[in-house]
């Protein structure tokens, strides 16, 4: 499979979870890292525990609000800023794994408001990043822009209809700014359950853990650093896009 060393990777979302584990991965590719998120505090944490794994690894981080009526400018800004720490040379990946709290709500008690601002990170950044990649990425099929959504999207769930929506309207939006961009590779993760800070501390999500263990053939349940493979191999595969690759322990066939 090609290599991707010394290529640049944006990892939107980096400073925890899955993204966290991406950035990682791919500096033990020697790749050329640079992680953003919205919390400037976690940015740092973030980047000097990684630089501790990695003392020669080459990796910043930036800020960049998603969930701000100013999105796409800070998007701009964020690509700009990047660009430059880069050489001053496009970019060759971006990874998009930022996400805020879910919006899981009954029916009953969800608005126009509530189901607007569900979609702000998750939906509308992926989308307005597709805008602004041709200017900043290169124009190649070594290049790519990878989405995250999430296995609800094929696996329904009580509460989790406004998640599914938008989780759903990921995959054709990948497809279709696979088409856009083009020649960039555009290509989606679908996670199912995965042990990240994103359902609370680790005694917060104990029982969350549990369940989500019984619905995976493997009894377990996904750690960041596993899933984050799913998203090396697509930086690295140049004939993947348009695809989909789903890494959830066989809990959307049960």
């Amino acid at each position: 499979m090609p290599s991707i060393s010394n290529h640049s990777v944006l990892v939107i979302g980096g400073s925890s979870g899955i993204g966290h584990a991406v950035a990682q991965l791919a500096l033990d590719q020697n790749t050329r890292v640079f992680i953003s998120s919205s919390n400037p505090t976690r940015i740092s944490s973030a980047v000097n525990s990684i630089r501790e794994k990695f003392p020669d690894g080459r990796i910043e981080g930036f800020p960049c609000d998603l969930k701000s009526a100013q999105a796409e400018s800070n998007l701009e800004k964020l690509l700009t800023q990047v660009v430059a720490a880069n050489g001053g040379q496009l970019l060759d990946h971006i990874v998009f794994t930022a996400g805020d709290a879910l919006p899981i709500k009954a029916l009953t008690d969800i608005d126009h408001d509530f189901i607007h601002d569900a979609g702000k990170v998750r939906f509308v950044g992926p989308l307005l990043v597709g805008k602004l990649a041709p200017r900043f990425l290169k124009q190649s099929y070594t290049s790519s822009f990878t989405l995250t959504g999430g296995t609800i999207a094929r696996k329904p769930s009580p509460g989790w209809s406004i998640a599914a929506g938008y989780m759903a309207g990921l995959e054709g939006m990948t497809k279709n700014l696979a088409l856009d961009l083009k020649p960039i590779r555009v290509n989606l993760v679908l996670p199912g359950g995965v042990d990240t800070d994103l359902w609370g501390t680790v005694e917060e999500r104990k029982d969350t853990m549990e369940m989500l263990k019984k619905i995976s053939f493997q009894d377990k349940v996904a750690s960041a650093a596993e899933v984050a493979e799913s998203y090396i191999y697509l930086l690295r595969d140049t004939n993947a896009t348009g695809s989909t690759v789903t890494t959830d322990g066989g809990g959307i066939l049960i």
